[in-house]
Protein backbone atom coordinates (compact mmCIF):
# COMPACT_ATOMS: atom_id res chain seq x y z
CA UNK A 1 0.00 0.00 0.00
CA UNK A 2 1.51 3.81 -1.30
CA UNK A 3 -0.10 6.98 -0.07
CA UNK A 4 -0.01 10.14 -1.82
CA UNK A 5 -0.83 13.87 -0.92
CA UNK A 6 -2.80 14.87 -4.61
CA UNK A 7 -4.41 17.54 -5.95
CA UNK A 8 -4.95 21.00 -4.41
CA UNK A 9 -2.23 20.71 -1.37
CA UNK A 10 0.27 20.04 -4.03
CA UNK A 11 -0.96 22.33 -6.19
CA UNK A 12 -0.93 25.56 -3.73
CA UNK A 13 2.17 24.31 -2.25
CA UNK A 14 4.16 24.62 -5.32
CA UNK A 15 2.08 28.23 -6.08
CA UNK A 16 3.42 28.96 -2.99
CA UNK A 17 -0.62 29.47 -1.42
CA UNK A 18 -1.70 28.72 2.01
CA UNK A 19 -2.51 24.92 1.70
CA UNK A 20 -6.12 24.27 3.64
CA UNK A 21 -6.94 20.47 2.83
CA UNK A 22 -4.95 18.21 2.03
CA UNK A 23 -6.58 14.98 0.24
CA UNK A 24 -4.58 11.83 -0.19
CA UNK A 25 -4.84 8.71 -2.80
CA UNK A 26 -4.51 4.72 -1.52
CA UNK A 27 -2.79 3.13 -4.40
CA UNK A 28 -2.69 -0.96 -3.49
CA UNK A 29 -5.02 -1.43 -1.22
CA UNK A 30 -8.99 -2.68 -0.46
CA UNK A 31 -11.21 -0.88 1.89
CA UNK A 32 -10.94 -4.03 4.44
CA UNK A 33 -7.18 -2.79 5.00
CA UNK A 34 -8.15 0.74 5.72
CA UNK A 35 -10.98 -0.12 8.08
CA UNK A 36 -8.52 -2.69 9.78
CA UNK A 37 -6.49 0.46 10.41
CA UNK A 38 -9.23 2.43 12.14
CA UNK A 39 -10.20 4.46 8.93
CA UNK A 40 -13.50 5.68 8.91
CA UNK A 41 -15.70 5.52 5.79
CA UNK A 42 -17.69 8.29 3.93
CA UNK A 43 -17.75 7.87 0.07
CA UNK A 44 -21.18 6.62 -0.86
CA UNK A 45 -19.88 6.27 -4.64
CA UNK A 46 -16.61 4.95 -4.50
CA UNK A 47 -14.63 4.58 -1.17
CA UNK A 48 -13.56 7.75 0.82
CA UNK A 49 -11.96 7.29 4.09
CA UNK A 50 -11.44 9.46 6.78
CA UNK A 51 -8.02 8.80 9.25
CA UNK A 52 -8.29 8.05 12.58
CA UNK A 53 -6.12 10.80 13.91
CA UNK A 54 -6.27 13.58 11.88
CA UNK A 55 -9.92 13.91 9.89
CA UNK A 56 -8.20 13.78 6.29
CA UNK A 57 -9.69 12.16 3.68
CA UNK A 58 -8.19 9.28 1.99
CA UNK A 59 -9.50 7.65 -1.30
CA UNK A 60 -8.77 4.71 -2.56
CA UNK A 61 -6.96 5.00 -6.52
CA UNK A 62 -9.81 5.27 -8.51
CA UNK A 63 -11.24 5.27 -12.58
CA UNK A 64 -14.39 6.13 -13.87
CA UNK A 65 -15.91 5.86 -17.15
CA UNK A 66 -18.74 8.22 -18.16
CA UNK A 67 -22.29 6.40 -18.59
CA UNK A 68 -25.34 8.72 -19.12
CA UNK A 69 -25.36 12.70 -19.04
CA UNK A 70 -24.14 15.49 -16.33
CA UNK A 71 -21.86 14.61 -13.74
CA UNK A 72 -23.89 12.23 -12.33
CA UNK A 73 -23.34 9.73 -15.35
CA UNK A 74 -20.17 7.70 -13.97
CA UNK A 75 -19.04 4.72 -13.36
CA UNK A 76 -16.67 4.06 -10.94
CA UNK A 77 -14.03 1.44 -10.64
CA UNK A 78 -11.54 1.13 -7.02
CA UNK A 79 -9.62 -1.73 -6.43
CA UNK A 80 -5.87 -2.82 -5.47
CA UNK A 81 -4.88 -2.90 -9.55
CA UNK A 82 -5.62 0.79 -10.30
CA UNK A 83 -2.30 2.84 -10.43
CA UNK A 84 -1.65 6.17 -9.90
CA UNK A 85 -1.38 7.55 -12.68
CA UNK A 86 -4.62 6.28 -13.80
CA UNK A 87 -5.89 7.87 -11.28
CA UNK A 88 -4.02 11.37 -11.68
CA UNK A 89 -5.48 10.88 -15.39
CA UNK A 90 -9.66 11.51 -14.58
CA UNK A 91 -8.99 14.92 -12.72
CA UNK A 92 -10.03 17.78 -14.60
CA UNK A 93 -6.72 20.26 -14.70
CA UNK A 94 -2.93 18.91 -15.24
CA UNK A 95 -2.24 21.61 -12.56
CA UNK A 96 -4.71 19.46 -9.94
CA UNK A 97 -3.01 16.09 -11.16
CA UNK A 98 -0.30 16.27 -9.37
CA UNK A 99 1.41 13.92 -6.36
CA UNK A 100 3.71 13.74 -3.95
CA UNK A 101 4.99 10.81 -2.15
CA UNK A 102 6.33 10.52 1.56
CA UNK A 103 9.32 11.47 0.50
CA UNK A 104 8.24 14.63 -1.08
CA UNK A 105 9.35 13.96 -4.64
CA UNK A 106 6.86 15.44 -7.11
CA UNK A 107 4.71 12.65 -9.56
CA UNK A 108 3.96 14.66 -12.34
CA UNK A 109 2.89 12.58 -15.11
CA UNK A 110 0.69 15.11 -17.20
CA UNK A 111 3.07 18.10 -16.53
CA UNK A 112 1.41 20.42 -14.37
CA UNK A 113 4.22 22.14 -12.96
CA UNK A 114 4.59 23.21 -16.51
CA UNK A 115 1.39 24.94 -16.58
CA UNK A 116 1.96 26.39 -13.44
CA UNK A 117 4.75 28.07 -14.54
CA UNK A 118 3.74 29.11 -17.30
CA UNK A 119 0.39 29.85 -15.93
CA UNK A 120 -2.23 27.77 -18.22
CA UNK A 121 -5.05 25.84 -16.86
CA UNK A 122 -5.22 23.02 -19.33
CA UNK A 123 -7.00 20.09 -19.46
CA UNK A 124 -5.35 16.89 -18.39
CA UNK A 125 -7.00 14.03 -21.14
CA UNK A 126 -9.78 14.01 -23.69
CA UNK A 127 -12.51 12.73 -20.62
CA UNK A 128 -12.67 16.51 -19.52
CA UNK A 129 -15.42 16.50 -21.55
CA UNK A 130 -17.30 13.88 -19.85
CA UNK A 131 -18.17 15.97 -16.77
CA UNK A 132 -19.98 19.47 -17.23
CA UNK A 133 -18.91 20.40 -13.75
CA UNK A 134 -15.08 21.11 -15.06
CA UNK A 135 -16.28 23.78 -17.17
CA UNK A 136 -17.45 25.85 -13.73
CA UNK A 137 -13.88 24.94 -12.13
CA UNK A 138 -12.20 25.85 -14.96
CA UNK A 139 -13.86 29.36 -14.29
CA UNK A 140 -13.80 29.43 -10.93
CA UNK A 141 -9.82 28.51 -10.57
CA UNK A 142 -9.67 31.48 -13.05
CA UNK A 143 -11.03 33.27 -10.41
CA UNK A 144 -8.80 32.32 -7.92
CA UNK A 145 -5.48 32.73 -10.64
CA UNK A 146 -6.47 35.38 -12.71
CA UNK A 147 -4.59 37.81 -10.88
CA UNK A 148 -1.47 36.18 -11.11
CA UNK A 149 -1.40 35.84 -14.40
CA UNK A 150 -3.27 32.38 -15.30
CA UNK A 151 -5.47 31.98 -18.59
CA UNK A 152 -7.46 28.78 -19.87
CA UNK A 153 -5.65 27.14 -22.69
CA UNK A 154 -7.18 27.50 -25.86
CA UNK A 155 -7.43 23.87 -26.55
CA UNK A 156 -9.25 23.74 -23.22
CA UNK A 157 -11.81 26.46 -23.85
CA UNK A 158 -12.59 25.17 -27.57
CA UNK A 159 -13.25 21.63 -25.44
CA UNK A 160 -15.74 23.61 -22.94
CA UNK A 161 -17.06 25.07 -25.98
CA UNK A 162 -18.21 21.62 -27.48
CA UNK A 163 -19.50 20.49 -24.36
CA UNK A 164 -21.85 23.65 -23.93
CA UNK A 165 -23.22 22.74 -27.98
CA UNK A 166 -23.84 18.89 -27.06
CA UNK A 167 -25.72 20.15 -24.29
CA UNK A 168 -23.68 18.72 -21.60
CA UNK A 169 -23.72 21.98 -19.50
CA UNK A 170 -27.42 22.26 -19.43
CA UNK A 171 -27.90 18.80 -17.65
CA UNK A 172 -26.08 20.29 -14.54
CA UNK A 173 -28.16 20.23 -11.39
CA UNK A 174 -28.75 23.83 -9.73
CA UNK A 175 -27.42 22.85 -6.73
CA UNK A 176 -24.02 21.91 -8.33
CA UNK A 177 -24.04 25.49 -10.46
CA UNK A 178 -24.83 27.53 -6.83
CA UNK A 179 -21.75 25.69 -5.32
CA UNK A 180 -19.72 26.51 -7.98
CA UNK A 181 -20.85 30.27 -8.70
CA UNK A 182 -20.91 30.33 -4.73
CA UNK A 183 -17.37 29.73 -4.31
CA UNK A 184 -16.24 31.66 -7.63
CA UNK A 185 -18.00 34.94 -5.56
CA UNK A 186 -15.65 34.35 -2.61
CA UNK A 187 -12.39 34.34 -5.20
CA UNK A 188 -9.84 37.11 -5.59
CA UNK A 189 -11.01 38.12 -9.32
CA UNK A 190 -14.46 36.94 -9.64
CA UNK A 191 -15.13 38.77 -13.47
CA UNK A 192 -12.73 35.92 -14.51
CA UNK A 193 -14.99 33.55 -13.79
CA UNK A 194 -17.92 35.39 -16.02
CA UNK A 195 -15.35 35.75 -18.32
CA UNK A 196 -14.72 32.28 -19.19
CA UNK A 197 -17.77 31.33 -19.01
CA UNK A 198 -18.92 33.89 -21.89
CA UNK A 199 -16.31 32.95 -23.99
CA UNK A 200 -17.56 28.99 -23.76
CA UNK A 201 -20.98 30.73 -24.34
CA UNK A 202 -21.79 28.27 -21.05
CA UNK A 203 -22.82 31.90 -19.14
CA UNK A 204 -25.81 31.97 -21.69
CA UNK A 205 -26.98 28.56 -20.32
CA UNK A 206 -26.31 28.87 -16.69
CA UNK A 207 -26.61 32.94 -15.95
CA UNK A 208 -28.66 33.79 -18.69
CA UNK A 209 -29.81 36.90 -16.72
CA UNK A 210 -26.27 38.16 -16.03
CA UNK A 211 -25.50 36.90 -19.49
CA UNK A 212 -28.10 39.39 -20.86
CA UNK A 213 -26.30 42.83 -19.06
CA UNK A 214 -23.22 42.61 -22.18
CA UNK A 215 -23.40 45.12 -24.91
CA UNK A 216 -26.20 47.31 -22.38
CA UNK A 217 -25.38 50.65 -22.70
CA UNK A 218 -25.48 52.72 -19.82
CA UNK A 219 -24.42 56.68 -19.84
CA UNK A 220 -20.71 57.62 -19.65
CA UNK A 221 -20.84 60.09 -17.88
CA UNK A 222 -21.83 58.23 -15.25
CA UNK A 223 -20.33 54.71 -16.67
CA UNK A 224 -17.18 55.67 -18.31
CA UNK A 225 -17.19 51.83 -19.07
CA UNK A 226 -20.41 52.02 -20.76
CA UNK A 227 -21.23 48.29 -21.33
CA UNK A 228 -23.19 47.14 -18.37
CA UNK A 229 -21.78 43.32 -18.53
CA UNK A 230 -18.05 45.52 -18.01
CA UNK A 231 -19.74 47.37 -15.17
CA UNK A 232 -20.49 44.11 -13.54
CA UNK A 233 -17.38 42.73 -13.81
CA UNK A 234 -15.59 45.77 -12.11
CA UNK A 235 -18.16 45.61 -9.26
CA UNK A 236 -17.32 41.66 -8.38
CA UNK A 237 -13.43 42.47 -8.51
CA UNK A 238 -14.77 45.93 -6.31
CA UNK A 239 -16.80 43.45 -3.78
CA UNK A 240 -13.81 40.92 -3.78
CA UNK A 241 -11.18 43.71 -2.78
CA UNK A 242 -13.89 45.58 -0.17
CA UNK A 243 -15.29 42.25 1.49
CA UNK A 244 -12.97 39.49 0.58
CA UNK A 245 -14.41 35.77 0.30
CA UNK A 246 -17.76 37.14 1.65
CA UNK A 247 -19.85 35.34 -1.17
CA UNK A 248 -23.21 37.05 0.25
CA UNK A 249 -21.33 40.88 -0.58
CA UNK A 250 -20.03 38.65 -4.12
CA UNK A 251 -24.09 37.78 -5.03
CA UNK A 252 -25.16 41.36 -4.71
CA UNK A 253 -22.75 43.04 -6.40
CA UNK A 254 -23.34 40.05 -9.28
CA UNK A 255 -27.16 40.73 -9.32
CA UNK A 256 -27.70 44.63 -8.30
CA UNK A 257 -28.53 45.45 -12.04
CA UNK A 258 -30.07 42.75 -13.79
CA UNK A 259 -32.71 44.87 -14.38
CA UNK A 260 -31.02 46.69 -17.17
CA UNK A 261 -31.14 43.98 -19.47
CA UNK A 262 -34.79 45.21 -19.32
CA UNK A 263 -34.73 48.55 -20.48
CA UNK A 264 -36.68 49.48 -23.18
CA UNK A 265 -34.62 50.00 -26.63
CA UNK A 266 -35.91 53.72 -27.05
CA UNK A 267 -34.78 54.88 -23.49
CA UNK A 268 -31.19 53.74 -23.80
CA UNK A 269 -28.67 54.59 -22.43
CA UNK A 270 -30.48 55.60 -19.48
CA UNK A 271 -32.02 53.04 -17.16
CA UNK A 272 -34.95 55.07 -15.26
CA UNK A 273 -36.82 51.95 -12.73
CA UNK A 274 -34.26 49.51 -13.71
CA UNK A 275 -33.95 48.86 -9.91
CA UNK A 276 -37.54 47.65 -9.66
CA UNK A 277 -37.03 45.81 -13.03
CA UNK A 278 -34.09 43.82 -11.87
CA UNK A 279 -36.33 42.42 -9.10
CA UNK A 280 -38.11 39.53 -11.26
CA UNK A 281 -35.14 38.28 -13.18
CA UNK A 282 -33.44 38.53 -9.26
CA UNK A 283 -36.50 36.08 -8.19
CA UNK A 284 -36.08 34.17 -11.40
CA UNK A 285 -31.84 33.13 -10.53
CA UNK A 286 -32.62 32.44 -7.12
CA UNK A 287 -35.52 29.70 -7.55
CA UNK A 288 -33.79 28.56 -10.49
CA UNK A 289 -30.69 28.04 -7.92
CA UNK A 290 -31.99 27.40 -5.13
CA UNK A 291 -30.46 30.12 -3.57
CA UNK A 292 -30.14 30.50 0.03
CA UNK A 293 -33.01 32.73 1.92
CA UNK A 294 -30.17 35.29 3.27
CA UNK A 295 -28.42 35.35 -0.09
CA UNK A 296 -31.77 36.45 -1.90
CA UNK A 297 -32.97 38.66 0.60
CA UNK A 298 -29.94 40.99 0.79
CA UNK A 299 -29.35 40.70 -2.85
CA UNK A 300 -33.09 41.57 -3.50
CA UNK A 301 -32.69 45.08 -1.52
CA UNK A 302 -29.44 45.69 -3.22
CA UNK A 303 -31.37 45.73 -6.66
CA UNK A 304 -34.05 47.63 -5.05
CA UNK A 305 -32.49 50.17 -2.60
CA UNK A 306 -28.69 50.95 -4.40
CA UNK A 307 -29.60 54.28 -6.40
CA UNK A 308 -31.47 55.28 -2.76
CA UNK A 309 -28.11 54.22 -0.96
CA UNK A 310 -26.05 56.65 -3.60
CA UNK A 311 -28.26 59.59 -3.12
CA UNK A 312 -28.14 58.44 0.74
CA UNK A 313 -27.60 62.51 1.81
CA UNK A 314 -29.87 64.34 -0.31
CA UNK A 315 -32.75 61.99 1.10
CA UNK A 316 -35.30 63.35 3.83
CA UNK A 317 -34.51 61.37 7.40
CA UNK A 318 -38.42 59.90 7.22
CA UNK A 319 -36.65 58.04 3.70
CA UNK A 320 -33.77 56.97 5.24
CA UNK A 321 -35.80 55.20 8.15
CA UNK A 322 -37.80 53.87 5.33
CA UNK A 323 -34.72 52.15 3.85
CA UNK A 324 -33.14 50.99 7.37
CA UNK A 325 -36.90 49.61 7.88
CA UNK A 326 -36.99 47.83 4.21
CA UNK A 327 -33.51 46.17 5.18
CA UNK A 328 -34.85 45.28 8.33
CA UNK A 329 -31.90 46.75 9.33
CA UNK A 330 -33.07 47.69 13.24
CA UNK A 331 -34.19 44.09 13.70
CA UNK A 332 -31.02 42.37 12.09
CA UNK A 333 -28.48 44.86 12.53
CA UNK A 334 -26.08 42.21 10.91
CA UNK A 335 -27.67 43.01 7.42
CA UNK A 336 -26.10 46.17 7.63
CA UNK A 337 -22.59 46.23 6.56
CA UNK A 338 -22.84 43.69 3.69
CA UNK A 339 -25.47 45.79 2.01
CA UNK A 340 -23.86 48.54 2.23
CA UNK A 341 -20.10 46.92 1.18
CA UNK A 342 -22.47 45.78 -2.02
CA UNK A 343 -23.12 49.44 -2.45
CA UNK A 344 -19.81 51.08 -2.03
CA UNK A 345 -18.28 47.97 -4.98
CA UNK A 346 -21.19 49.46 -7.57
CA UNK A 347 -19.77 53.11 -6.47
CA UNK A 348 -16.29 51.73 -7.28
CA UNK A 349 -16.74 49.28 -10.06
CA UNK A 350 -16.60 51.98 -12.23
CA UNK A 351 -13.68 53.23 -15.20
CA UNK A 352 -11.44 55.44 -13.02
CA UNK A 353 -13.74 55.20 -9.45
CA UNK A 354 -11.81 52.27 -8.25
CA UNK A 355 -10.62 54.43 -5.04
CA UNK A 356 -13.67 56.79 -4.96
CA UNK A 357 -14.78 57.78 -1.14
CA UNK A 358 -18.52 57.05 -0.36
CA UNK A 359 -19.58 59.13 2.46
CA UNK A 360 -23.07 57.78 2.52
CA UNK A 361 -21.87 54.63 4.05
CA UNK A 362 -20.73 56.41 6.99
CA UNK A 363 -23.84 58.48 7.42
CA UNK A 364 -25.88 55.50 6.64
CA UNK A 365 -24.03 53.61 9.45
CA UNK A 366 -24.52 56.72 12.04
CA UNK A 367 -28.05 57.10 11.24
CA UNK A 368 -28.77 54.00 11.71
CA UNK A 369 -26.82 53.62 15.10
CA UNK A 370 -29.15 56.98 16.46
CA UNK A 371 -32.15 54.87 14.75
CA UNK A 372 -31.35 51.81 17.25
CA UNK A 373 -31.20 53.72 19.96
CA UNK A 374 -34.75 54.42 20.18
CA UNK A 375 -36.31 51.86 22.29
CA UNK A 376 -39.76 51.58 23.71
CA UNK A 377 -39.09 51.28 27.05
CA UNK A 378 -39.10 55.47 27.47
CA UNK A 379 -42.39 55.54 26.05
CA UNK A 380 -44.16 52.84 27.53
CA UNK A 381 -42.69 55.06 31.14
CA UNK A 382 -44.38 57.52 29.68
CA UNK A 383 -47.72 55.90 29.69
CA UNK A 384 -48.00 55.20 26.20
CA UNK A 385 -49.64 52.33 24.50
CA UNK A 386 -50.24 50.51 21.94
CA UNK A 387 -50.13 52.31 18.61
CA UNK A 388 -48.86 55.18 20.46
CA UNK A 389 -45.66 53.97 20.78
CA UNK A 390 -45.03 52.79 17.50
CA UNK A 391 -45.75 56.44 16.61
CA UNK A 392 -43.76 57.86 18.88
CA UNK A 393 -40.83 55.87 18.16
CA UNK A 394 -40.67 56.46 14.63
CA UNK A 395 -40.83 60.41 14.73
CA UNK A 396 -38.59 60.26 17.64
CA UNK A 397 -36.32 58.04 14.99
CA UNK A 398 -36.83 59.94 12.50
CA UNK A 399 -35.75 63.28 14.64
CA UNK A 400 -32.30 61.23 15.56
CA UNK A 401 -31.54 60.92 11.60
CA UNK A 402 -32.16 64.41 11.45
CA UNK A 403 -29.38 65.26 14.00
CA UNK A 404 -26.86 63.11 11.94
CA UNK A 405 -27.85 64.64 8.91
CA UNK A 406 -27.08 68.02 9.94
CA UNK A 407 -23.49 66.96 11.85
CA UNK A 408 -23.47 65.39 7.98
CA UNK A 409 -24.29 68.17 6.17
CA UNK A 410 -20.77 69.01 4.88
CA UNK A 411 -20.71 65.78 2.94
CA UNK A 412 -22.20 65.46 -0.49
CA UNK A 413 -23.61 62.30 -2.23
CA UNK A 414 -22.05 61.23 -5.55
CA UNK A 415 -23.66 58.63 -8.02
Amino acid sequence: MQIYLVGGAVRDHLLQRPVVDRDYVVVGALPEILLAEGYKPVGKDFPVFLHPQTGEEYALARTERKRGHGYHGFVFQADATVTLEQDLARRDLTINAMAQDADGRLIDPYHGARDLADRVLRHVSPAFAEDPVRVLRVARFAARLAAQGFSVAPETMALMRGMVEAGEVAHLVAERVWTELRKALGEERPSAFLRVLRECTALHVLLPEVDALYGVPQRAEYHPEVDTGVHVEMVLDAAAKIAPGDDVVGFCALTHDLGKALTPQGELPRHIGHEQRGVAPLRALCARLKVPTEHAALAEQVCREHLNVHRALELKPATVLKLLGALDALRRPQRLQPFLAACLADKRGRLGHQDDAYPQAEYLRAAHAAAAGIEATAFTAAGLTGPAIGAAMRAARIAAIAAVKASHAGLQSTV
